[in-house]
């Protein structure tokens, strides 16, 4: 199969056109007129993966391999040293980000793995009401997302209007219609104005709430008929216990 009908077929599943302006979703490395012998999915590119796959594959990624305008490919740095890699094996790359995002992820999150029912979906937030104390919903986040430490800010003690946003989220704190938010990449400073603003936050972190990805989006190739593994990439943090 080439390389342009898988690129339509996902088209479908999740449009292109509904990436923010500043994302770089679709392809990324290849040529649409590629033969495709099989199907690699995972949340990013890193050179593990890129060593583990056969000549040929095609690798959906989440992230982008690419975000802004290169000056030069420099094969000693990122990301033109896996880029160099990819090319020598023919590995072509499509990635669905922003997208994917709103029209799956989000919901796959917070219906799949969290077990809530969706009450309101705003673009890349989507909203469920519960009446629960902070610390108790907070040990069952932490458990349904299998971190081993969690971060917070309570500003409340029982939580009844929840907004979720995979990966990085904290851009959005000012427009929320709610009183905890779940999100990734919480820094200092968003700790701050969320205490500002009288908004609980539990940091979901930004691979652990997203490296369901490819288990969604494998469901969605099963009737291509070529072979499709989950070859995820590795969690680029790890965490000490001293």
């Amino acid at each position: 199969m080439k390389l342009i009908e898988i690129y339509e077929y996902l088209n479908e599943v999740s449009p292109f056109a509904m990436q923010e302006k500043w994302d770089n979703s679709g392809l990324i490395v290849g040529d649409f007129e590629q033969e495709i012998s099989q199907i690699a999915l995972s949340i990013d590119v890193d050179e593990p993966l890129i060593d583990s796959l056969e000549n040929n594959t095609l690798l959906i990624t989440h992230h982008p391999l690419i975000f802004s305008g290169l000056k030069e490919l420099d094969f000693a740095k990122y990301p033109a040293n896996l880029i160099q890699k990819m090319m020598q094996k023919n590995i072509s790359n499509i990635a669905m980000h922003t997208n994917f995002d709103q029209t799956h992820l989000n919901d796959y999150v917070a219906t799949e793995v969290l077990g809530l029912k969706i009450t309101k979906k705003d673009g890349f937030v989507a909203y469920f009401d519960l009446d629960e104390d902070f610390e108790v919903f907070t040990r069952k986040i932490a458990k349904a997302f299998k971190l081993e430490i969690v971060r917070t800010v309570a500003c409340h003690k029982r939580v009844k209007r929840v907004a979720l946003t995979t990966g990085s989220g904290c851009s959005l704190m000012r427009s929320l219609e709610a009183d905890c938010f779940l999100t990734g990449d919480i820094k200092y400073h968003d700790a701050m104005e969320a205490k500002s603003i009288n908004l609980s936050l539990i940091d979901i972190g930004h691979y652990e709430s997203e490296h369901f990805f490819a288990e969604i989006l494998e469901k969605h190739l099963k009737n291509l008929g070529l072979k499709v593994i989950i070859a995820s990439s590795e969690n680029p943090f790890t965490y000490i216990h001293p």
